[in-house]
């Protein structure tokens, strides 16, 4: 068995999540190592861990390149910790505590462990890898459980749309409760996109610009040509940080037509109030929360605007009668 070193590094979860765009050190390596970020301890969100797995001794150079993805650590003066692993199977070790999750109707596992056996209960495997997203943080949790929700409220959407992708866990959901659907997933990090190309076929589901399966793009929020030309949008699902979602509005209020159903996520309870007002700048209104831990998933709905309106005229406040069904 070829020997396995890793490398262990603190960060923020904003660090982590930018990881994938900071990890310019990969080109400079020979053999690719594979990165894990996990949540260090739920009772404080914000501190995570940066694990690197590779198959050669890392030397002094990599050694400053990993550092750097940590600028928290580096300025508390936290260099990375290596370690030589025992003859393990090191995709196990990264995977050690990830236990199953059942949110809703769907039951997250990693290959180490079996499906359930059960027609009621949707099995979806995500590994731990190099994109955020494997559905046992809080964020993607609650992601899962109010679109299960909108499933049980009966709701049914034709065009949907997965914000920044990561593992491409929350696309495979909405395959699963809505299989005719047109869906697209973007990221804006390639290698999330290769990632959830992986995964999408460990799940069997399809991937590709034809009927019935899940089309695959890198792109910097919305502005892809293919999803300006799917636009507008009846669901669309953005399961990324405070910043990039506030950042984000105007796109997304673009890409929604009246009524379009949008869950957010990746925002911190403290942050609520910022992305909140932002999309209801942009013509959203809440319907729907859930809180899990420290971290909020939203439910928003885009609000009906009735014909159209002279300049001179005022622009009155939607109400609840704007609004089209129960979300």
């Amino acid at each position: 068995m070829t020997d396995t070193w890793k490398v262990t590094l603190p960060c923020t979860r904003e660090e982590a999540d930018r990881l994938s765009e900071d990890n310019l050190f990969l080109s400079s390596t020979d053999s690719v190592p594979t990165i894990v970020t996990r949540e260090a301890d739920p009772e404080t969100p914000d501190d995570w861990v940066i694990e690197i797995y590779c198959d050669f001794n890392p030397d002094a150079a990599l050694l400053k390149d990993i550092a750097e993805l940590s600028p928290s650590a580096k300025l508390s003066q936290i260099d990375p910790a290596v370690e030589k692993l025992d003859d393990e199977d090191w995709v196990t070790l990264s995977q050690q505590g990830l236990e199953p999750l059942r949110a809703g109707r769907f039951y997250v596992h990693t290959s180490n462990s079996t499906p359930l056996d059960d027609n009621n209960v949707a099995n979806i495997c995500i590994d731990a890898g190099q994109a955020f997203g494997t559905g046992h943080h809080e964020t993607t949790k609650g992601c899962l459980e109010s679109l299960d929700r909108l499933k049980r409220l009966g709701q049914n959407y034709h065009n949907i749309i997965d914000v920044g992708t990561g593992t491409g866990l929350l696309a495979f959901a909405a395959r699963h409760l809505w299989p005719t659907a047109q869906i697209i997933a973007s990221d804006i990090d390639p290698v999330a996109v290769e990632v959830s190309a992986q995964n999408a076929a460990i799940n069997r589901i399809r991937i590709g610009n034809i009927p019935n399966a899940i089309r695959l793009e890198t792109s910097n929020g919305l502005d892809h040509p293919a999803i300006g030309r799917r636009a507008p949008f009846d669901l669309i699902i953005a399961n990324i940080l405070a910043g990039p979602l506030v950042a984000l509005a105007p796109q997304i209020a673009a890409a929604a037509a009246p009524n379009t159903v949008l869950i957010l996520a990746g925002l911190l309870q403290t942050q609520r109030p910022d992305v909140l007002h932002s999309y209801i700048r942009a013509g959203f209104r809440l319907r729907h929360s859930l809180l899990e831990n420290q971290w909020p998933c939203l439910t928003l709905v885009k609000a009906r605007q009735y014909g159209a309106r002279k300049p001179q005229q005022t622009i009155r406040s939607p109400l609840a009668s704007d609004y089209f069904g129960e979300c």
